[in-house]
């Protein structure tokens, strides 16, 4: 190798070394701290309908057989922006937002698997986030879903979220979902 090459060759080592280390370190202090619990409580508004939807079809299935008047049939994929409030009516305080996708994932009833990052826009968990990977049976009222990750705040995050339907139209989809969540956590 000529001297040039040697130089890259080093200063890339010394680069992902440095970089291995910190990340380790980081890591290391990061589980050296006490678990945290937290509990939260917010409405989740999925709008489907009207001018203004939180939620839009971004795929549906190529299929003669899907029936009419469902908003979501089997194999629909919707692309979510669901504001999240501190009380069930959409002119309560927005306290975030829900951001990500679910697919309507059953033939036999609605059914949705969610990938949906919560992320929170005031007081102390403003820029933090909880990762949401679970199947919802939305039409049993009372539910529960995984929480896999988190940033910020909610780093490491596990945990879960029950739900319960406020309210659902079943003739556009729209919904209101109530959310307490338990989140494990290290900050």
């Amino acid at each position: 190798m000529d001297s040039k090459s040697n130089l890259l060759f080093a200063l890339t080592f010394i680069f992902i070394s440095s970089h291995i280390s910190t990340t380790q370190v980081d890591a290391q202090s990061l589980l050296l701290r006490k678990e945290k619990v937290t509990y939260l409580h917010f409405f989740l508004h999925d709008i489907i309908s009207g001018s203004n939807p939180t939620a839009v079809l971004v795929a549906k299935p190529n299929n003669t057989n899907v029936g009419s008047g469902n908003p979501t049939p089997f194999g629909s994929v919707f692309a979510i922006d669901d504001p999240l409030t501190d009380g069930p009516e959409l002119s309560s305080n927005v306290i975030g937002n829900a951001q990500g996708f679910y697919v309507s994932s059953s033939q036999d009833k609605l059914t949705l698997v969610l990938a949906v990052d919560f992320g929170f826009t005031t007081e102390e968990f403003n820029g933090s986030s909880i990762s949401v990977f679970s199947r919802n049976p939305v039409l049993e009222n009372d539910r529960e879903l995984a929480i896999v990750g988190g940033r910020g705040k909610f780093r490491l995050a596990r945990g879960f979220a029950k739900l319960h339907t406020y309210s659902l139209n079943g003739t556009n989809g729209d919904a209101i979902i109530e959310y307490n969540v338990t989140v494990f956590h290290y900050e």
